[in-house]
């Protein structure tokens, strides 16, 4: 990076928003979901700088694992990355949102403890005195302290899941599914931190009004994009006396929409909910009396 860039990157005074997105296994769900909110990113060729059609805000890319120390030490602005990153960073950041989605699920991923299936090893208690292969050093280290075990644990470099029990008699690493350990004849002795992602700012730019609305924008935008991916909007008409009947089989985030038709023997419903309801659901007000049932999916809803 050159000294041109680096010293933009250092204004904290200008109207703009310095933002570390994820590079990894969390860029392209991220990119994904800032296109849902209404940003267009694209990488051009240099690829740690992406292109962003809001001038108001400059990017990077950084790996999720270094974002806590850059957004703390305000070379960013705000930043998304994995909680567990903050925690094992001991980063002094204000954790403005959670953002609950990953790589492969919208559920939490887990730190786990996890051994060969045919280890002794059954209790954190009985890791004391053995050799823990890891890219989370620094939390793993607390943990096992708070829980009085003398562990040594080693940094990771990749492929974690193959080093016992050669090179190591337990590891921790994280997990969305389990799949990759039980693929390495590998089980869990516990869980020591279960992450979802954030959104995270540095105490300065979160003091400037300008910065701090801008955050809770996009945090407002991201959340509401998040919040729509799991839910659809249903669309139908329905009888004036088959009404109460149809209202009564719809679950909805509030109360349905019902709206007068030209035709006042009938009436329009419309409404929101999570989508694993609708295939339980459409089959009921079908029978109930509904009729043109348009399902649509959304963007964004904001509560």
């Amino acid at each position: 990076m050159t000294k041109k860039n680096t010293s933009k990157l250092k204004d904290t005074n200008t109207k703009e928003l310095r933002f570390g997105f994820p590079k990894g296994s969390l860029q392209e769900s991220t990119l994904r979901l800032f296109k849902k909110a209404g940003y267009n990113i694209t990488l051009g060729s240099r690829a740690y700088v992406p292109n962003i059609d809001d001038p108001e805000i400059s990017g990077l890319l950084i790996r999720s694992q270094e974002m806590a120390r850059y957004v703390e030490s305000e070379v960013l602005d705000v930043g998304i990355c994995g909680r567990d990153w903050v925690l094992e960073n001991n980063a002094d950041v204000i954790e403005v949102c959670e953002l609950k989605y990953s790589k492969q699920t919208n559920r939490p991923i887990r730190w786990v403890i996890a051994v060969p299936n045919d280890s002794p090893i059954k209790t954190i208690k009985q890791l004391n005195k053995k050799r823990i292969a890891t890219e989370l050093v620094g939390y793993t280290q607390r943990f096992l302290k708070k829980h009085k075990v003398k562990a040594e644990v080693e940094f990771s470099w990749g492929a974690t899941e193959v080093k016992p029990p050669l090179l190591a008699d337990a590891i921790v690493e994280l997990t969305e599914t389990g799949s990759s350990l039980r693929a390495n004849n590998l089980r869990i002795v516990d869980s020591i931190l279960e992450s979802v992602t954030v959104l995270i700012a540095n105490k300065k730019a979160f003091k400037n009004p300008w910065k701090r609305k801008k955050i809770e924008n996009i945090a407002m935008l991201l959340q509401s994009s998040i919040m729509a991916e799991e839910k659809v909007g249903l669309k139908m008409n329905v009888p004036r006396k088959s009404l109460k009947k149809v209202l009564e089989k719809l679950p909805s985030l509030h109360a349905p929409t019902v709206n007068d038709l030209s035709d006042p023997d009938w009436a329009s419903i419309e409404v929101i909910l999570d989508e694993k309801f609708v295939r339980d659901t459409i089959p009921e007000i079908k029978r109930a009396g509904a009729c043109g049932i348009v399902e649509y999916p959304l963007h964004k809803v904001i509560p």
